[in-house]
């Protein structure tokens, strides 16, 4: 062989044996780009599923936030209607009350003639209707007379001193006081002991 000849051969050689090596190379650079760009790209579809789990647990808060404000608002709609139709009566028995203290005065009055006598029994008829029609409709006297003064219930506007009473007990009651099922609608206006 000529010596053209072999480095002709060795020249091939080492050309299949560069490209040999080359291209596991070559392969291997690909792989490692793919890996690199699968690798960026598995870090970014993470990123994404935790922004959007994020997201996710936001909506669910806001949605268990909705949810609790609806159900107050039916609890407390539902009990606005509730007193409302508990305390419906209220405004009318509180413009009814002034009519029934002056009717209580009127009755008091003493009388001789038998025309007023007979005007004051119709007085008393039409009187005795007219609390019959409010307790109908769930209104109590709030009883007063020789019972402990409780300021939720009663109005002190005297006080005075009396051995024969015991201290804080109501010696006399001035105006009668009202409530309606268990709202006071008018605290009694009472004459307290020291």
């Amino acid at each position: 062989m000529t010596e053209e000849k072999k480095v002709a051969e060795q020249d091939q050689v080492i050309d299949t044996t560069s490209d040999e090596i080359i291209e596991p190379e070559l392969e291997l650079l690909d792989r490692e780009d793919t890996n690199d760009s699968e690798s960026q790209e598995l870090a970014e579809l993470k990123a994404k599923i935790v922004e959007l789990e994020s997201k996710l647990d936001e909506n669910e808060n806001k949605m268990l936030r909705v949810q609790a404000d609806y159900d107050n608002f039916k609890r407390r709609s539902r009990l606005d209607m509730e007193n409302a139709q508990k305390y419906r009566s209220q405004s009318l028995v509180t413009d009814i009350l002034p009519a029934l203290d002056n009717f209580e005065r009127a009755l008091q009055i003493e009388v001789d003639d038998e025309k007023m006598k007979s005007v004051l029994q119709g007085m008393n008829m039409v009187y005795k209707q007219l609390v019959q029609a409010l307790q109908n409709e769930g209104v109590e006297e709030i009883e007063s007379k020789d019972k402990p003064f409780d300021p939720h219930l009663h109005q002190a506007v005297m006080q005075v001193e009396d051995e024969a009473y015991e201290s804080n007990t109501i010696i006399e009651e001035l105006q009668k006081g009202y409530k309606l099922k268990d709202r006071i609608i008018r605290p009694a206006m009472v004459k307290v002991n020291q």
